[in-house]
């Protein structure tokens, strides 16, 4: 049996030919929630750093992201220490592509 290998770097989100907003939305949460466990933070002590509640985190950390917006999710990032950069290349032929980069 011959299985698809994801190649370094790249990220299975963006392989599985989901909405582009929506990958995005869940990048940023899977980034939200690494942040919370590496400052060993619980839920509650991470949403009463963030702008958001406890049991709006929940939900994200769930994967439930349609209520919440993509810039709700930047404003956590920042509130915990993350600097987000938005880059806008050159323009191409056909449909641009959207893309979450992260720095170490």
């Amino acid at each position: 049996m011959t299985g698809h290998t994801t190649p370094a770097g790249a990220s299975v989100l963006d392989e599985l030919g989901l909405d582009a907003a929506w990958t995005v939305k869940a990048k940023l949460a899977q980034r939200l929630q690494r942040t919370i466990a590496d400052m060993g933070l619980t839920q509650r002590e991470a949403a009463a750093r963030m702008p958001i509640s406890q049991p709006k985190l929940s939900l994200i950390t769930r994967g439930q992201l349609d209520d919440v917006s993509q810039a709700k999710l930047e404003d956590c990032l920042r509130a915990l220490g993350h600097d987000i950069e938005i880059t806008i290349g050159p323009r191409r032929e056909g449909t641009g592509r959207l893309k979450v980069r992260e720095a170490a």
